[in-house]
């Protein structure tokens, strides 16, 4: 699989060395060679290439990737722009009129939450078409431990924000002195549950401002950038 391409490399470069780690690359070679696999395979990390670990505000943590055709982007959430947004961001970007009071686009690249330090990751990287949680067993989940442990690991606070049941198992992972928010996935099967009401984009921007940092303009989904794909950035 390919390498992030910022300080990402050098802090997972013992996960991308550990034996775990070359069975989950054999096992996700195979599944791009015989199945339809989501998202395209240059972009399983893009998430971590857009933004850079020293970077990071908050970390949203979804499940795994859309499963749909078209959807999956690398980016927990988004889709690129002319896709119809899915029932989970739309429910999103509910939640966010509700708590906040603004009017969210009708487009979904979220790639100007990413420039602020939003990092959108999901639990899970790569998902077979149509088969939602298929690769949730292949090794993913202790890559993604490696990566919020690691961000637990700095000193200067963050919020995390974990939505559903996978993400919510990372919490033990994480260091007292980060904010926690928690509820169920926004997806039509749950947000219902608690999903909608939980102020977590108000509760986001609080925290951030306590502790001296910008809060995140929400409304601002797409920010400078196009498109993103191997690497290359597109600015409109």
């Amino acid at each position: 699989m390919n390498k992030i391409g910022n300080s990402w490399d050098e802090i997972l470069k013992k996960e991308f060395s550990a034996p775990y780690f070359s069975a989950l690359n054999d096992k996700i070679e195979e599944e791009y060679k015989t199945q339809t696999v989501f998202p395209p395979y240059e972009l399983i990390f893009r998430a971590l290439s857009m933004v850079d670990y020293n970077d990071v505000k908050v970390v949203i943590l979804g499940q795994d990737p859309y499963h749909g055709d078209g959807q999956a982007n690398g980016i927990a959430f988004a889709v690129n722009k002319g896709i119809p947004l899915p029932p989970s961001l739309i429910n999103i970007y509910k939640e966010i009129e509700s708590d906040i009071g603004v009017k969210m686009p009708t487009t979904g690249t979220l790639l100007g939450w990413e420039e602020q330090g939003v990092l959108l990751l999901n639990a899970t990287l790569t998902v077979r078409k149509a088969t939602p949680q298929s690769h949730s067993a292949l090794g993913w989940q202790r890559f993604t431990d490696a990566v919020t442990t690691a961000l637990s690991a700095r000193e200067k606070p963050m919020v995390f924000i974990l939505w559903g049941a996978g993400a919510g198992s990372k919490k033990s992972l994480i260091a007292a002195r980060h904010k926690i928010l928690m509820s169920p996935h926004p997806s039509p099967l749950s947000a219902s549950r608690g999903f909608f009401g939980c102020k977590h984009f108000s509760q986001t921007n609080e925290f951030l401002a306590e502790h001296g940092m910008a809060p995140i303009d929400w409304a601002n989904v797409d920010g400078g950038l196009a498109s993103y794909y191997g690497g290359k950035i597109t600015r409109v």
